[in-house]
């Protein structure tokens, strides 16, 4: 059984059932990547292209892992070493590689909305694997599963999410995610760090930390996208470390069982200090290895041979 769509652009556009699918698809691939041999048949001549625009390593290098034990074949496209520096266009660009027979196309775009522009215009699948502040729906699905797995499930759970929700994808991605599997969002940022309407997510909104983690079962913290701070968002890195950085003696004001997610890369001793990175509650790591299962599991219903 496969998912009837031919993209995945937003997890907005999967209902529960489509979720549920992903993530059991997932837990029964994650035992390839512990054989020998870490290669299953399923893709096998099928074509995946990597079509990253902008700087990646995880999602990147999990999506290329993702096809290749499933068997498919792999092109990694670098805009800047390709056609893109002379004016070729991101449409132009897909179809010259869809005319090369590609099956699944991986996108990654700073432009909010190209992954579901590029889709209007091939034939091939397309995953969004990023689009500006938009979306970033196979984060959000690998940090459901890492909930799920973790905790048994996500119905129920409280999960305060941390940070730069304003421009971040992956919050708004797992907050759409995260109130379909049932789950309570709390939301905790400076005042500019919120989007304007933010009462349209449907999380509780929150401006003091600590009173965000009474109860909290799940703490996701966000990158603070220093790259944006010109724009006058805090006076200071060492504020927002001082009033937002997920320290031991705020873990403790969660729930004991608690788990600590980050998508990355970390800036430690700003979002996060170290001995909580590295400590017991943080399932960081696990994250990055769930993303290469819900990637293969999302390749393999998307190509049509479930």
């Amino acid at each position: 059984m496969g998912l009837k769509r031919k993209d995945l652009l937003a997890i907005s556009d999967l209902s529960v059932e489509d979720i549920e699918l992903i993530l059991t698809t997932a837990e029964s691939l994650k035992e390839v990547g512990g054989r020998d041999i870490k290669k299953v048949p399923a893709l096998r001549g099928k074509t995946v292209v990597n079509l990253f625009f902008e700087p990646s390593t995880r999602t990147r290098t999990s999506f290329e892992l993702a096809a290749k034990r499933l068997s498919a074949d792999v092109i990694n496209f670098s805009p800047s070493t390709s056609s893109v520096v002379k004016g070729e266009t991101l449409i132009d660009t897909a179809r010259n590689i869809e005319s090369m027979q590609a099956d699944i196309i991986v996108l990654r775009h700073s432009s909010p909305g190209a992954a579901e522009h590029l889709a209007r215009f091939v034939r091939s699948s397309v995953i969004n694997a990023g689009d500006g502040w938009h979306a970033h729906p196979t984060q959000a699905l690998l940090d459901l599963y890492t909930i799920k797995e973790k905790k048994g499930k996500v119905e129920g759970l409280t999960v305060v999410i941390v940070g730069d929700v304003a421009h971040s994808r992956v919050a708004r991605s797992n907050i759409a995610g995260l109130h379909k599997l049932g789950a309570e969002v709390r939301i905790v940022a400076p005042p500019t760090m919120l989007p304007l309407s933010v009462e349209r997510l449907g999380a509780k909104v929150f401006y003091r930390f600590e009173d965000a983690l009474i109860g909290a079962d799940v703490i996701m913290m966000l990158r603070l996208q220093r790259e944006r701070l010109g724009r006058a968002l805090l006076p200071s890195i060492r504020e927002y470390a001082n009033l937002f950085c997920l320290t031991s003696d705020r873990l403790k004001l969660a729930k004991p069982e608690a788990i600590v997610m980050h998508p990355g890369p970390l800036n430690r001793g700003i979002e996060i200090s170290p001995e909580v990175a590295d400590g017991p509650a943080a399932v960081i790591l696990d994250q990055v290895s769930n993303g290469v299962s819900v990637r293969m599991a999302l390749m393999y219903l998307l190509s049509g041979t479930a």
